[in-house]
């Protein structure tokens, strides 16, 4: 049974940062690309970031370009978030694809597995 648990969220005032992390468990984490989405009141679960399975290449979602930053180690992926901004306001999922050695993917009915979700509020 896969096993995704998200931490790091909280109440950032605007400008400033938050590490996202994903913790991971049940599969081979290293063969599997991972995912960012988040989903804020009232809107639908939109991308934000997405990792090749060994880490090769990453690709985000326009509004979060420059600031956000996808990273993967043993058994975790990170979400380094700067410059946040009070739209960025939502609770932030970590999601692995269905099958192995995919290059990731901005649509999230590729992703077979969820985590739980951590709030991130950013305020003005």
């Amino acid at each position: 049974q896969v096993q995704l648990v998200e931490s790091g969220g909280g109440l950032v005032q605007a400008g400033g940062s938050l590490r996202l992390s994903c913790a991971a468990s049940g599969r081979t984490f290293s063969s599997y690309a991972m995912g960012w989405f988040r989903q804020a009141p009232g809107k639908e679960r939109e991308f934000v970031a997405t990792i090749h399975w060994n880490g090769a290449s990453t690709y985000y979602a326009d509004s979060v370009k420059g600031r956000f930053t996808v990273s993967r180690d043993n058994a975790n992926v990170h979400l380094q978030m700067n410059s946040l901004k009070p739209e960025d306001t939502a609770v932030y999922y970590c999601a692995q694809e269905k099958g192995p050695y995919g290059g990731g993917s901005p649509t999230r009915f590729n992703y077979a597995y969820w985590g739980q979700g951590t709030q991130v509020t950013v305020s003005s």
